[in-house]
């Protein structure tokens, strides 16, 4: 279905009923734009999977036991972003591996091999709960885009302490940015509709728009964090992180790179490098 024809429909549908659109802009926001999924799992790994919400989540681990040092229980979790898949950051494994970490990896809900066709941020942030539920503790975290914003949201209510360590790789740091893009991408340009979305989200979440920010969150979290985004990124602008380092978080640390964009960050030498040495 091309965008054209998307934004023709809204039109026309936010002629017909404000409530509509916005339940379809809604249902659209959540659905990934593909299903990205490997051809097979990986060789040297566990398979795992749980429910969640009558829906199975499937992801896997490596390095269980860890064979680190005597003793050694340090355990990673890895994040993908939006309209992605867990496999896409299994070259952090072996870095990690070699340090000691066991890693766990799970397609978050409606994306790779998990199920469901659409989801939402909490939806992301209670996965991550079940994770640390059944396979923590975890004591380091990298989460991209989308798994930035559902970490920040379960790390304010999991237990952590500052030895914690938590990866922030070009987080979706404000909801109202994202919903923002989406509706300019639709061009949607109707404010009864946008307000009818922030209240079809107050509805489902019992949380207003703004609510959902790291900005907001990252003053509930005693983790160590590294924050790396990029001055040319498309998706999750650099203006929302520049505003969190304007804060002076002590336990925050920014990385600001240059033409890396949004979905090339990650993949950088430079950047694995300081997530290795960071973690």
């Amino acid at each position: 279905m091309g965008i054209a024809y998307i934004r023709a429909k809204f039109k026309v549908l936010s002629f017909v009923s404000k409530r509509k659109a916005a339940k379809k802009a809604f249902a659209l926001f959540g659905t990934p734009l593909l299903k990205a999924k490997r051809r097979a799992g990986p060789q040297d790994a566990t398979a795992l999977s749980f429910t969640l919400n009558n829906q199975n989540v499937k992801g896997h681990c490596w390095n269980h036991p860890p064979t680190g040092p005597s003793g050694q229980t340090k355990k990673a979790l890895l994040l993908h972003g939006f309209s992605s898949a867990a496999y896409k950051f299994e070259s952090y494994v072996a870095p990690l591996v070699k340090k000691g970490y066991e890693v766990l990896a799970f397609d978050a809900p409606a994306h790779g091999d998990s199920d469901g066709t659409s989801t939402n941020a909490i939806e992301y942030s209670d996965m991550i709960k079940k994770v640390i539920e059944l396979y923590g503790p975890v004591d380091s975290f990298i989460g991209h885009s989308f798994g930035g914003i559902a970490l920040s949201l379960a790390m304010e209510e999991l237990p952590h302490n500052a030895q914690t360590k938590i990866v922030f790789i070009a987080p979706a740091t404000e909801t109202t940015s994202a919903v923002d893009g989406a509706f300019a991408m639709l061009k949607i340009n109707d404010k009864k509709v946008r307000a009818a979305f922030e209240k079809i989200i107050v509805e489902v979440s019992g949380k207003p728009v703004e609510w959902f920010s790291i900005r907001r969150a990252v003053n509930n979290i005693r983790a160590q964090i590294l924050w790396i985004h990029d001055e040319d990124d498309d998706v999750t602008p650099l203006y929302d992180a520049l505003q969190v380092k304007a804060d002076a978080h002590p336990n925050i640390n920014f990385m600001i790179t240059k033409g890396l964009g949004h979905r090339n960050i990650y993949h950088d030498k430079a950047v694995k490098k300081a997530i290795e040495n960071f973690l």
